[in-house]
């Protein structure tokens, strides 16, 4: 079957999947009702007794309820996959696809929670969801939005992540160090060139300069210049008052203030982190990057640049997202891990430590990386073991768990 890009074979069958299934999931009782002393139990008048105790104290809720093995899925449709702002309806089997994700990978039920009208007071309604919930992953919300919505749900008492942005920046931290232990190159020496200022983007250069990180946790690279379709961010550009992220970005990176286009930025750059558009990079903007380059182009289905292209260059290691090639970077080695974690440490947040501490365990779970292998595979469900203990331990230390009952 082909599966290149134009193909539409896989669209065909993925129409025919979901129309036999009417959808990827359903919900199933645990408890059986084969009379009226289990309909007692399940039901009234016996779970009375259970909503007196949680009325007492909510934290019950995580031995009583659901809440203990449950995320919301939340989307307002506006950034879904590559195809823009199609809304809460045709979000959902998006939002399916991630809870098939949490459940085979983590163990996690996840249920697709997608808002239609994105006009209204977004971030309060998700707040009035959080009781059942022991996780809320936001997904597919477009920038600046998404940025406003997390930060605005970080106190609610659980932990709230958008996958786009730290998922990303978790699994290319955990990339990157790979690559550096291939190339030899030191990881606080990299001079790195981002292109593509959106969720990820921002999110990835947050983390790999330590912006609004705790600077005993995080490790931070030499430089890193991000690029929009306008080219480098820098301070004084014009017109960046009128998007504060980009200002925050144009304020802590690019020192030098290099004005110009992505291939003036990639002169003499150790590494490409390419969350854009297809085909941005050309074979001689590798070849003006210092020997040995890293190039992680992320776009998909057709990435910035194609690998063999990049290796004819001269680049040393190539990571993309897609699964035919080797070193695929995807999230799905991050978020079902790092919400387990999070849910076996019944944290209140994601802190900067559980971040940091899901990348190292993704990187140290290849033992032995190579310039064909800096990523565990992705269907290799001892990463999520390996990235939910380490997310658990770190969300102990740096006091964001709470006590089970």
């Amino acid at each position: 079957m082909d599966f290149s890009p134009g193909s539409d074979d896989i669209y065909k069958e993925a129409l025919a999947l979901h129309a036999r299934h009417h959808g990827k999931l359903e919900i199933r009782s645990k408890v059986p009702l084969r009379n009226r002393h289990d309909l007692s139990l399940a039901y009234t008048p016996g779970v009375a007794e259970v909503s007196r105790q949680i009325s007492k104290n909510k934290n019950l809720a995580y031995k009583y309820t659901i809440k203990a093995n449950t995320i919301a899925i939340v989307t307002d449709g506006t950034a879904v996959l590559g195809l823009g702002n199609i809304g809460g309806y045709a979000a959902i089997p998006v939002m399916e696809g991630k809870a098939i994700l949490f459940k085979e990978f983590a163990g996690i039920d996840a249920f697709p929670i997608c808002f239609e009208n994105h006009d209204t007071n977004f971030t309060d309604q998700v707040k009035n969801i959080a009781p059942v919930f022991g996780g809320i992953n936001l997904e597919d919300i477009a920038a600046p939005k998404c940025f406003e919505v997390e930060d605005a749900l970080q106190d609610i008492g659980i932990p709230v992540m958008h996958d786009d942005q730290h998922g990303t920046a978790v699994v290319v931290l955990g990339a990157l160090l790979n690559a550096c232990r291939v190339t030899g190159k030191k990881f606080t020496d990299l001079n790195i060139v981002i292109c593509g200022a959106g969720a990820a983007g921002f999110a990835i250069t947050r983390l790999l300069k330590c912006i609004g990180y705790d600077p005993n946790v995080c490790t931070m690279v030499n430089e890193i210049i991000v690029c929009d379709t306008q080219g480098t961010i820098f301070r004084g550009r014009e017109g960046l008052y009128k998007n504060k992220y980009k200002f925050i970005i144009a304020e802590e990176t690019n020192k030098p203030a290099l004005a110009g286009s992505l291939a003036d930025a990639l002169i003499g750059a150790d590494v490409f982190i390419g969350v854009s558009a297809p085909g941005v990079i050309t074979e001689e903007m590798v070849r003006s990057m210092n020997r040995n380059a890293i190039i992680f182009a992320m776009a998909n289905p057709v990435p910035e640049i194609w690998p063999d292209a990049a290796k004819r260059a001269g680049a040393a290691v190539v990571g993309t997202g897609r699964s035919d090639f080797p070193n695929q970077i995807n999230n799905v080695l991050g978020f079902p891990g790092i919400f387990r974690g999070a849910l076996d440490a019944r944290a209140t947040r994601i802190s900067d430590e559980m971040k940091v501490a899901a990348a190292h365990a993704i990187a140290d779970y290849v033992k032995k990386p190579t310039r064909e292998c800096i990523m565990p595979d992705i269907l290799d469900k001892g990463v999520t073991r390996a990235v939910a203990k380490a997310v658990a331990e770190a969300a102990i230390q740096s006091g964001c768990s709470r006590p089970k009952e």
